[in-house]
């Protein structure tokens, strides 16, 4: 009768007998404690290598009293930033051999917020990542009180050594900068939602530019993040043909703004300049070529998984972080207005 079972995984005990030692041994290889000959840990590699062995997160936990797991908070959207985020904290984790628990929230409160921590505390993870879209929730997270790191990545807090972010109050004024620039007497905003901190960083962001150029006001109109906001935003706007700018605060909003004028005969950019933020893959062959501020996404995931091993291993106190640079990237959506 042929036996039809899935072979078993080596153990540790497999390694230790084929390698000729202890399987305490074993596990100082393992550990990379330095206590081992050199001899007898190539043997003890060589047998991991022949029976491929792969030690579990859970039996190196007990040994090392280190999980490599942290937990990941993320907001339940289909947003570009958060998603993207997320996405390259993940990928910086793996590269640190690092798993990631995630928990995304539909709901982000602050009590929520408090019960995945908790329940992330309850599974050994080594540290915490807060994606916070809500300036309550980046406020609680960042006032957490635990024993384990809880790093937060949102806007808008100054320097601190467990909070980062990407500088939305300048790439707003640099938005408004460039429209101005262009010779428009005023720049428009589509406002994302008001809680959120990268919302409300560039409206801040927007309004200071405005005022440092001693430009007049510009009209404010409030969307939610989606094509749909920036669309019905568009619909409302007053539009001076040649002599009208506005600053999308997102791509999505900037891509419903530009298809509402288009439906009212309007020509971006001969009779409205826009520039978007985000920099998403869709803006360079938006009809026109959107001009955005890119955010480096990747490079901000990689930091986080920095800070959060620098936190688990640094011997002194971290230094606070600075937000990372935006940069603006000029497409065919702007033009100097028209006189």
């Amino acid at each position: 009768m042929t036996d039809t079972r899935a072979p078993r995984n080596a153990n540790i005990f497999d390694v230790a007998r084929l390698a000729g030692v202890s399987h305490q041994t074993v596990s100082r290889v393992i550990n990379n404690h330095p206590s081992v000959k050199p001899a007898t840990r190539e043997r003890v590699q060589e047998a991991i290598r022949q029976l491929r062995y792969r030690p579990s997160q859970a039996a190196r936990a007990l040994v090392t009293k280190r999980s490599r797991t942290i937990g990941l908070i993320t907001p339940a959207t289909a947003d570009f930033g958060p998603t993207t985020l997320a996405i390259s904290v993940n990928d910086a984790a793996r590269d640190a051999r690092y798993a990631v628990v995630s928990v995304n929230l539909p709901d982000v409160q602050a009590a929520s917020v408090r019960n995945a921590i908790e329940a992330m505390l309850r599974q050994n993870v080594e540290a915490i990542v807060v994606i916070a879209n809500d300036v309550a929730v980046a406020e609680f997270a960042r006032g957490t009180d635990a024993t384990t790191p809880v790093v937060v990545v949102a806007a808008g807090a100054e320097p601190q050594p467990l909070s980062l972010s990407i500088d939305q109050y300048a790439g707003a004024r640099l938005a408004t900068r460039h429209l101005l620039g262009l010779g428009y007497e005023t720049v428009a905003h589509i406002a994302g939602p008001a809680r959120n901190p990268d919302a409300a960083e560039r409206v801040r962001g927007w309004m200071a530019e405005l005022r440092t150029a001693d430009a007049p006001p510009g009209l404010r109109l409030d969307g939610d993040w989606s094509p749909r906001s920036g669309h019905a935003a568009g619909m409302r706007l007053t539009v001076a043909p040649g002599a009208t700018a506005v600053f999308a605060a997102n791509d999505q909003m900037a891509l419903g703004l530009i298809a509402a004028l288009t439906s009212r005969g309007l020509r971006v950019p001969e009779d409205v300049s826009v520039v978007g933020f985000d920099d998403i893959p869709e803006a360079e062959f938006m009809s026109p070529p959107l001009t955005t501020l890119r955010q480096d996404f990747a490079l901000l995931g990689a930091q986080t998984m920095e800070r959060v091993l620098a936190t688990l291993e640094s011997p002194t106190p971290l230094e606070p972080a600075e937000p990372l640079a935006t940069k603006l990237i000029i497409r065919e959506s702007t033009r100097p207005r028209r006189e």
